[in-house]
């Protein structure tokens, strides 16, 4: 396509699929090329310039990609990378989606369109409605909509029959004020991304150190001696990460990767901002990789634990002074069978040993790790396990060491900061309560899946969504249609088109908001908000392009008008003050949400500031029941999958962010033109008498009652021979998101298991 080409008109053909072989390195000039390339098709030269160069700068906007921090101090001019930049042309866009388009497509037609087609027609321009029996959605006032959804809300028989999403791309401002508004209309049902990604790292954490965030700032990085990544993929997810690992091999450091397929970002790194990554070979960032089994690190960890113990590699003054639970955890360890070890882990007891010698040898080490570990039913157990070996060699607490669980939404963090949580804790309740005079209800809500169990069953007939695409990201999509379905009414406050505005309840709403990257001017005058990184900075961002229509409304507009319609003018929250001035929400955050104080004042600082975090300021542990660093001993799972299946994992693309669909190109592992794509390891097509190249029908089987198996059905996959861990197999989402059952969650976090899924690969008719 060439520069300001138009959406695609014909949807994506798979049999255009090519395959080669993956790579062994990331970024370099292809990066630069492709961010240039998308950016100028969606927004042009002019417009490319002006937006790239404003990104992540400290009076520009912030990312609307992943939640990687920027560097305190000196930043370069290109502070950005090749996704960073993809998101910023699909926002940016100058492709529009208004009535006309909505008058030539009927929902029916739109609904059998994939993702990546509705994404890339464009921005949307104005509110618009799908009546009951309608055909169409068609035009609506933004009075008329927030009178309808303030009815719908209003004639229900509990405020618990309504739900309301949030997506990890809204503003700290916006999510305050929306869990304000629910909380005030009387609900705890606030679900939100967080519930699908990392819920296993923040009950971990709470549990282990007492507070459920990472320890370790941007900094840590260069003074770090080994730095463990597990179970992340940062070359595609977090690819500004591959820039700080590379300081720090420059430091010295030494780069552990664990993960079941290599990954190109961690194999080497071309950085195209040095003359080594443009014209020279790069970093090599993994000192060693470990091609672990799918599920197989809560077993890696409980070994090296063993192994630590049995050398006395163990940080005596540390654990007396600040843990408990040390001498159960070690009589469990200490009773390790190793030979269930070697069936989980799937790696050579050699491996398993050199990693613990280097713990063993390393004075300041982080841990970082991502969804490859939080999608497991006994993903809580694994992180903990990671956080006892760290308690053990006392890296918590130090420069250039501690804990990194690596965010993937831009904000996701800060707005469970900001009380975006269906389980908020009493003390953050209370101050809301005592702040604005509003009754606040304490019964827990509904998570993710408990949502969708909730409209299925026709316990839940609203749904609200902020941002996202709840219906491409969730688990078991034949299910999770049908309860969204099943609604009375789904409300999307969007930027773009996307799956969940065509499978909707029997009434629908489209209300088109501001992005990142937009003026926000307001009765006062411009606004800016903030967000909430990775590694807890808060920091400002401010959009500087105009708007893509004259009749958008930014979130915390929408949030306003909505509880001034819904809760009545004479409620005691100022709404229509906050929307004219986004200072004096933050002034009511200062005072509600704790660490927030003088918020005005240290937000405007030029990198903003960082909320306070005991463990990692002061070795202090106080959100635990001891006031201590616990330990923590857990039972270990193996997952045992039948002969002739296969442990499926669903992840990302390098050309997509989340459910966001930017392009039909993998390029680090050789995907070109398609997405349906099943990748398993030669040996195991051996086995299964397979073909690289044959199309299957991947089949989930799920034992969802003591008698019986559930399968559920993906189609038409490619099969593609690739250097993935035996007995595994890797698939993008949401193509293979049909696989997850909905009641396949996680111990203690309720998170989707959707990377441990047992299959089997059946020919495909015709092929």
């Amino acid at each position: 396509m060439g520069p300001m080409s138009k959406p695609p008109r014909q949807d994506v053909d798979e049999s255009r699929l090519e395959v080669t072989g993956p790579k062994t390195w990331a970024a370099g000039l292809p990066g630069v090329a492709v961010s240039l390339k998308r950016g100028v098709e969606q927004m042009g030269v002019g417009r490319t310039v002006t937006t790239l160069r404003l990104l992540n700068q400290r009076e520009g906007f912030d990312c609307p990609g992943c939640a990687w921090p920027e560097p305190q101090g000196h930043r370069k001019l290109a502070e950005f990378c090749e996704n960073g930049a993809k998101a910023v042309a699909e926002e940016a866009t100058k492709r529009r989606v208004g009535p006309e388009f909505f008058a030539a497509h009927p929902v029916a037609e739109l609904a059998d369109k994939t993702d990546y087609w509705l994404g890339q027609q464009g921005r949307l321009t104005e509110p618009m409605v799908l009546r009951d029996g309608g055909t169409h959605y068609e035009p609506i006032s933004w009075a008329d909509a927030f009178a309808l959804v303030a009815d719908r809300l209003n004639g229900l028989a509990s405020p618990d029959e309504a739900v309301f999403y949030t997506s990890g791309r809204t503003s700290n401002e916006a999510a305050f004020l929306y869990q304000l508004l629910v909380r005030s209309f009387g609900t705890n049902n606030l679900p939100d991304c967080s519930n699908m990604c990392h819920e296993s790292s923040g009950a971990a954490l709470s549990e282990t150190t007492g507070i459920g965030k990472g320890s370790v700032s941007i900094d840590d990085f260069a003074r770090a001696d080994l730095i463990v990544v597990v179970g992340q993929n940062p070359g595609t997810n977090h690819p500004r990460m591959l820039s700080a690992l590379e300081d720090a091999k420059k430091a010295g450091a030494k780069v552990v990767a664990v993960n079941p397929l290599p990954e190109a970002g961690l194999l080497r790194f071309k950085n195209p901002q040095n003359v080594r990554g443009v014209v020279g070979a790069g970093t090599q960032l993994a000192d060693e990789f470990l091609q672990i089994r799918l599920g197989g690190d809560q077993a890696l960890f409980q070994a090296v634990g063993n192994l630590l113990l049995s050398w006395d590699a163990v940080d005596r003054e540390f654990v007396a002074g600040f843990t408990d639970g040390f001498e159960a955890y070690a009589a469990h360890v200490r009773e390790l069978d190793w030979d269930a070890v070697d069936v989980a882990t799937g790696l050579p007891r050699a491996q398993v040993e050199l990693l613990a010698r280097m713990l063993a040898g390393s004075e300041r080490t982080i841990f970082c790790w991502a969804m490859g570990l939080t999608q497991h039913k006994h993903a809580v157990a694994t992180i903990k396990e990671i956080a006892n070996v760290a308690l053990l060699r006392g890296m918590i607490g130090k420069p250039g060491a501690g804990l990194c669980p690596v965010r993937g939404h831009s904000n996701v963090q800060g707005d469970r900061t900001m009380g975006i949580w269906e389980k908020m804790p009493e003390k953050f309740l209370a101050a809301l309560e005592a702040e604005f005079g509003v009754p606040v209800p304490r019964k827990h809500g509904y998570d993710t899946v408990d949502s969708i169990r909730a409209m299925r069953d026709g316990r839940a007939k609203v749904f609200f969504a902020v941002g996202g695409n709840f219906v491409a990201a969730t688990p078991d999509t034949e299910v999770t249609e049908r309860a969204m379905r099943s609604c009375d009414l789904t409300v999307q406050v969007s930027t773009k088109l996307n799956r969940s505005h065509v499978v909707h309840g029997r009434e629908a709403l489209i209300l088109p908001t501001l992005g990142r990257t937009e003026s926000d001017l307001q009765h006062t005058g411009e606004q800016f908000v903030t967000v909430e990184d990775s590694m807890s900075v808060v920091h400002r961002s401010r959009g500087r392009l105009a708007p893509a229509s004259d009749a958008l409304l930014s979130e915390v507009s929408i949030v306003c008008r909505l509880a001034r319609a819904v809760l009545g003018p004479e409620h005691p929250v100022p709404w229509e003050e906050f929307e004219k001035d986004y200072d004096l929400i933050r002034d009511r955050i200062a005072r509600v949400v704790p660490g927030c104080a003088d918020y005005n004042a240290r937000v405007r600082q030029p990198d903003g500031f960082v909320l306070p975090h005991a463990p990692r300021d002061a070795r202090e542990f106080t959100g635990t029941r001891s006031g201590k660093a616990h330990f923590t001993a857990s039972e270990l799972t193996v997952l045992r999958v039948p002969a002739g299946r296969l442990l499926l994992q669903t992840m990302r693309s390098h050309d997509q962010y989340n459910t966001t669909i930017y392009g039909l190109d993998d390029r680090y592992r050789g995907v070109k033109d398609g997405r349906r794509v099943v990748f398993v390891s030669p040996a195991d097509l051996d086995e299964l008498g397979l073909r690289d190249g044959q199309y299957v029908d991947l089949v989930s089987e799920w034992p969802d009652d003591p008698t019986g198996v559930t399968e559920r059905r993906a189609s038409r996959f490619r099969v593609v021979s690739y250097p993935t861990a035996k007995g595994c197999a890797a698939a993008y989402f949401p193509e293979a998101n049909p696989l997850v059952p909905l009641d396949s969650t996680a111990e203690k976090s309720g998170t989707p298991t959707s990377k441990s899924i047992v299959v089997r690969l059946e020919p495909a008719e015709g092929r």
